[in-house]
C-alpha cells in the first residue's frame, strides 16, 4: 500500500509537513510535492499538551496531506534512545490525526541547518525542512 501512496504523491500536488522531533523543541516545515521544496516554518518550544495543541494548530492551518519525521540514526546507521523516541512521536502523530506519516533518515540535518547559518529555534526548523526536502527528492 505505501508503493501506491508513493506513486500517488508523485502525481498529485500536496502538502506536507516535515518535523525535526526533540524532546524539549520540535522544528516544523511545509512543502509541496509540486515544487519538491520545503521552507522553516517555526519552532515548538513545548512538551506535553501544549505542544500537541500547537501541532495540531499548524496541521488545521497548513491541512498537509501526509506528514513526514527525522528519526536519528548513529552515523553506521545503528539505531540509538533517541531514535526510538522519534518513531513513537511517529506514532503519536498518526494515532492522533489520522495522517499518513512517514519516516525519514535525520543524520546531519541539524548540522547542516547551523553551517547553512541557522541559529538558536531557528535550526530545528531549518533541519525539519532539509528532511523535508530529503523525502520529496526521493520521491522522484
Amino acid at each position: 500500500m505505501a508503493e501506491n501512496l508513493f506513486s500517488a504523491t508523485r502525481l498529485t500536488p500536496q502538502t506536507l509537513l516535515g518535523f525535526d522531533y526533540g524532546e524539549k523543541r520540535v522544528g516544523v516545515a511545509v512543502g509541496n510535492t509540486l515544487t519538491q521544496s520545503a521552507r522553516p516554518l517555526q519552532t515548538i518550544a513545548a512538551t506535553g499538551d501544549a505542544r500537541w495543541q500547537q501541532i495540531a494548530g499548524v496541521i488545521a492551518e497548513w491541512q498537509p496531506q501526509l506528514l513526514v519525521v527525522g528519526v536519528p540514526f548513529h552515523p553506521d546507521g545503528a539505531e540509538h534512545e533517541n531514535t526510538l523516541r522519534a518513531r513513537r512521536f511517529s506514532r503519536q502523530l498518526h494515532g492522533r490525526f489520522h495522517l499518513p506519516v512517514f519516516e525519514a533518515d535525520e543524520r546531519y540535518t541539524t548540522t547542516s541547518a547551523h553551517e547553512m547559518g541557522a541559529t538558536g529555534l531557528q535550526a530545528d526548523a531549518q533541519a525539519a525542512a532539509l528532511i523535508l526536502e530529503q523525502y520529496l527528492r526521493n520521491l522522484t
